[in-house]
C-alpha cells in the first residue's frame, strides 16, 4: 500500500485528489475529454490491468470545477478471475490518497419493467449475490472497524444532491435497489424473477464490492447505473455486452452532463 500510494503521488505531481469516480462499461469518455494527467493501471504497483472490452485501465486526474478528481477508467471484476481484495484494493488507495467523496458508476441490466435502455438509476441500496465480500480476512484498523453499519452505504445527502441535479438538466433520472452478481454470465429469467422478489431494480457484476470497501473506509459514496437492457427476456432476445456498449454510448452525453453537474454541485 505504501508503495502504491508513493508511485501515485510522485507520478500525478503530488495531485491531492477530493473526489473519486470509478466509470464503468462504455463510460470512460470522461477521463478522456478531462485529463490533466494519467497512470495506466499497469504501471502502478499492486494495480491490476484490465480486461474488459470498454475499461481502458487507466488512473486519470483532472480539475474539474475546481474539484481535484481522479477517475478509474475502467474496473476489474471478480468474475475476471481475481480476487474480493484486488477489486476493491483502489478503493483502500483512494482513502490513503485523501479522497472523501466516491462516486461509482456501471452499466446494469433492468429488473424494474418501467426501466428501459439509457435510463439512469441512483443506487439507494445494494443487495450483495456475489456469495463473498470483499472484506473477509485480517482487518485493517487504519482503513476501518472490523464490523462497519451498512445502513446507509448511499449517502442520502448525495442522492438528493443527485436528483437535484438531474432535475435542474431535465434528466428524468431512477432511484432503486441494484443487485449484484459474481457474472460473467447473463441471469436467466427465473433469476431476474428472484432478483424482482427481492427487491432489486437492476442488477449487475460489480459495484457492491467498491461500495463496501468505500463506506467500511468512512467515505461518501454515490452510485449511478445506466441501464443497459432489459435483464434477460422470455421472448428470446440475446444479450450481449456489444448491446451494452452500445446502449451506454447512446447514453454518454446524458452521463456525462450528469456526473460534471453533480461534480459542479460537490
Amino acid at each position: 500500500m505504501d508503495k502504491t500510494v508513493e508511485f501515485i503521488e510522485k507520478t500525478s505531481g503530488g495531485f491531492k485528489p477530493e473526489i473519486a469516480i470509478i466509470l464503468g462499461s462504455g463510460l470512460g469518455e470522461l477521463a478522456d475529454e478531462y485529463c490533466d494527467i494519467a497512470i495506466p493501471y499497469s504501471e502502478i504497483p499492486g494495480f491490476i490491468k484490465s480486461t474488459v472490452k470498454g475499461h481502458k485501465g487507466r488512473l486519470v486526474f483532472a480539475e474539474i470545477y475546481g474539484k481535484k478528481v481522479v477517475m478509474m477508467q475502467g474496473r476489474n471484476h471478480f468474475y475476471e478471475g481475481h480476487t474480493m481484495q484486488e477489486i476493491t484494493y483502489p478503493v483502500k488507495v483512494m482513502k490513503k490518497l485523501g479522497v472523501e467523496t466516491f462516486i461509482l458508476t456501471n452499466a446494469a441490466g433492468a429488473v424494474n419493467e418501467t426501466y428501459k435502455p439509457s435510463d439512469l438509476m441512483i443506487l439507494k441500496d445494494h443487495i450483495n449475490c456475489m456469495g463473498t465480500n470483499p472484506l473477509i480476512g485480517p482487518n485493517d484498523e487504519t482503513l476501518g472497524e472490523r464490523f462497519p453499519d451498512m445502513s446507509e452505504v448511499y449517502k442520502k445527502e448525495l442522492r438528493e444532491l443527485a436528483k437535484k441535479c438531474a432535475h435542474e438538466l431535465s434528466i428524468d433520472v431512477k432511484e432503486g435497489v441494484y443487485l449484484a452478481n459474481s457474472g460473467p454470465c447473463y441471469e436467466t429469467p427465473a433469476e431476474i424473477h428472484m432478483a424482482r422478489l427481492f427487491g432489486a431494480d437492476a442488477v449487475g457484476m460489480s459495484t457492491v464490492p467498491e461500495a463496501i470497501v468505500a463506506n467500511y473506509c468512512g467515505l461518501r459514496v454515490l452510485g449511478i447505473s445506466c441501464i443497459s437492457n432489459a435483464a434477460s427476456s422470455h421472448n428470446g432476445d440475446k444479450l450481449s455486452h456489444a448491446e451494452v456498449i452500445e446502449t451506454t454510448n447512446k447514453a454518454k452525453a446524458k452521463f456525462k452532463s450528469f456526473i460534471l453537474k453533480i461534480i459542479e454541485n460537490l
